[in-house]
């Protein structure tokens, strides 16, 4: 999402309050605490920080040991703006960062999504060898080309995934899958054909490509509470689901 400053702007504004963020959010530190208990010490990479939502909500959470880095000039001044002390890196430059220091969790949301697969590749691999051996990798990734559509023109997305391209890559560079989800399944009845009409509209000109807009907006407070609790919901009954428009992560170091 380089180059999208208006992007970053709106995220900054409403990553602590749009429900689909507050629900990313609390993902991630659901699967912490699994994996680490009520430990706030370990050490934590935000791969891809952005504005620092995800940061500032594992402050509020107590975690104190957190690192970000960013590709965009524009995110690492509102994760400033924050508080936060955060690296300006283009992800491709990621196996030559801090050589010498290990995490015992890397977050890495909605990033993979701007790489081939041979940077992708590299950049996994680089994850691995900034894991400590009990380490894990948590990645949000946006999941099934059927609900491509304007919002990923908004952000410069180049590609989507299926768990298949994760299975397919993570073993060559040393890592594995623990555990996986697409969410949020009852709302992806919802966002499908909102995206289906918005690949339409794209088609037939009656949207313009070159000036798209984000799905990132704040609706009315009852509208935001409802689309929380539905997917709220929808995570402590199903374990895990098998369609959704993102595709959650939790990866560790292979034993092999």
């Amino acid at each position: 999402m380089i180059g999208r400053s208006e992007e970053y702007e709106k995220m900054f504004k409403l990553e602590g309050q749009l429900w689909w963020y507050r629900n990313l959010h609390e993902r991630v530190v659901e699967a912490l605490e699994k994996r680490f208990g009520q430990r706030r010490d370990i050490a934590i990479l935000d791969a891809g920080c952005g504005t620092g939502g995800m940061l500032d909500f594992l402050r509020r959470k107590g975690y104190k040991n957190l690192r970000g880095i960013d590709g965009s000039a524009d995110a690492v001044a509102f994760c400033q703006e924050r508080g936060f002390s955060v690296a300006l890196l283009d992800m491709n430059q990621l196996p030559y960062f801090e050589v010498d220091i290990q995490y015992d969790a890397i977050v890495c949301n909605d990033v993979f999504c701007y790489f081939n697969d041979a940077q992708l590749t590299n950049i996994l691999s680089a994850m691995a060898h900034l894991l400590r051996t009990d380490g894990i990798l948590i990645s949000n990734n946006n999941a099934f080309d059927l609900f491509w559509g304007e919002h990923d023109l908004a952000v410069k997305s180049t590609r989507r995934f299926t768990l298949a391209t994760f299975e397919r890559l993570l073993p060559m560079v040393g890592l594995r899958i623990t555990w996986s989800t697409y969410w949020s399944f009852i709302l992806s009845f919802l966002i499908l054909p909102i995206r289906q009409w918005q690949q339409l509209q794209l088609k037939l000109g009656w949207r313009n490509a070159d000036n798209p807009e984000s799905d990132v907006y704040l609706p009315n407070f009852l509208v935001n509470q409802t689309l929380y609790r539905i997917a709220r919901t929808e995570q402590k009954l199903f374990r895990r689901t098998p369609f959704g428009s993102s595709l959650f992560l939790i990866v560790e170091l292979s034993d092999e």
